[in-house]
């Protein structure tokens, strides 16, 4: 387990923030922000790190839509130079992601600065980059300390809030899927990090109206509980606790809308969305009886290779192949060891359907995400049915992981509606 790094969430972040770098002889910065965190947070640690007698190298990130991706990073690379610098990342998950990669590339360390709760990643070790259209997670390092301004995260716009309360719900979902992976795959697991996740989880949930609200309680308990899906994530050294088939489905639309050059649809918001998608299918696989089950495996075979690249292509577009080299396990899987793994699935079936039954109802999540002025529907998000049913289907071959969405495949499950159900 990875040494935590220290937190603070309060009034006075960029005092501690001074009194953290003198402590610690930290005086040369890389501060990266975007126009608009650089107004709510940026100026403001800049000029007090000034005040400081610090060395203050501020990048503004231009444009209306900024994204992790290789643009994005030579941007921060060329505005920094030779000296030791420390990044200060003042923004959300895509600030800090370029961060994260910037400074571990070059052999520093940064420093976030939240300036909304809206995504679970400050505190992990992973970078989500967007590179040749194709998103991948980067493992890079943690930052050596985190300031959380309240003030300024309360002051948030109420969508961005909305967008972490969706990836903290989404981590039922996602913890869900880890059981099952570990069920039915032999995947690596760990239940003092998924009670870990899923009280941080619920806890948000129980405090929806407040966080609606931007009530300082309701908005330190979301980002108290984004900073601890951070750290579980950095405990168990990979993403799995807290990215599962909702999580795939995000980053299937994403991927989508940024190949055909269209707005980006904020991650959580996503999320949210696809979590709702996931417990639709479990709440169909708890009815269902083992016999059913091995009914339904007896007509179900698995698609030759050739055929699931032929979707996969269908699905991906220009970055097909980057995925088929990803998924290369499974798409070797021969029919012997596809029949073994739907034996395991049968011959495990009462413990899949005990924990698909703590899975919340769609209804329950939808009411949720309400509370917090979030969407409910993809359509809302501007994603047609088409493409929600697309991510459903063909979003399992992003990670080679067993989800909800991969058990459907395996089972030869009919497409599922997309509207949700209570």
């Amino acid at each position: 387990m990875e040494d935590r790094a220290p937190v603070y969430i309060g009034r006075n972040a960029i005092a501690e923030l001074i009194a953290y770098c003198k402590s610690n002889r930290l005086d040369r910065f890389v501060l990266v922000a975007d126009q608009n965190t650089y107004a709510a947070l940026g100026r403001s640690v800049e000029r007090a790190l000034q005040a400081a007698q610090c060395d203050v190298i501020a990048v503004v990130l231009q444009g209306d839509e900024v994204i992790a991706d290789e643009h994005y990073v030579v941007q921060v690379l060329t505005r920094a130079d030779r000296e030791d610098r420390t990044y200060l990342a003042v923004g959300g998950g895509t600030l800090t992601d370029i961060s994260r990669f910037v400074s571990h590339r070059t052999k520093t360390t940064f420093i976030a600065l939240p300036t909304a709760p809206s995504v679970d990643g400050f505190t992990s070790l992973g970078a989500p980059l967007v590179v040749e259209g194709l998103k991948r997670t980067f493992i890079c390092h943690a930052p050596r300390a985190l300031f959380a301004d309240l003030e300024t995260l309360c002051a948030a716009p109420p969508r961005l809030i909305a967008a972490g309360f969706g990836d903290m719900i989404g981590k039922i979902l996602s913890v869900t899927d880890w059981k099952l992976g570990h069920i039915l795959g032999d995947e690596l697991y760990d239940e003092s990090i998924a009670q870990q996740f899923l009280a941080a989880a619920n806890a948000c949930a129980a405090r929806a109206n407040d966080i609606g609200a931007r009530s300082e309680e309701g908005v330190r308990t979301l980002i108290a509980g984004l900073i601890e899906s951070g750290f579980g994530m950095l405990d168990f050294g990979n993403s799995a606790p807290a990215s599962g088939a909702e999580h795939h489905m995000s980053h299937f639309w994403e991927m989508k809308l940024l190949r055909e050059k269209r707005p980006a649809i904020l991650h959580g918001a996503k999320v949210g969305v696809a979590s709702i998608l996931t417990a639709q299918r479990y709440r169909t696989i708890e009815q269902m009886t083992r016999d059913q089950i091995a009914e339904q495996m007896r007509w179900s075979r698995l698609p030759s290779r050739e055929q699931q690249e032929q979707n996969i292509r269908r699905a991906y577009g220009s970055i097909a192949e980057e995925v088929i080299r990803e998924h290369s396990p499974f798409l070797a899987m021969t029919e012997s060891e596809f029949n073994q793994l739907r034996q395991r699935v049968v011959d495990c079936w009462t413990q899949v359907q005990e924990i698909a039954r703590a899975v919340p109802s769609t209804r329950e999540l939808m009411a949720w995400l309400k509370s917090v002025g979030g969407q409910v529907d993809g359509r809302a998000l501007g994603l047609n049915d088409s493409e929600m049913a697309s991510a459903l289907e063909s979003s399992h071959y992003l990670r080679n992981r067993l989800t909800i969405n991969k058990l459907w495949f395996v089972l030869g499950m009919p497409p599922a509606s997309t509207g949700a159900e209570g």
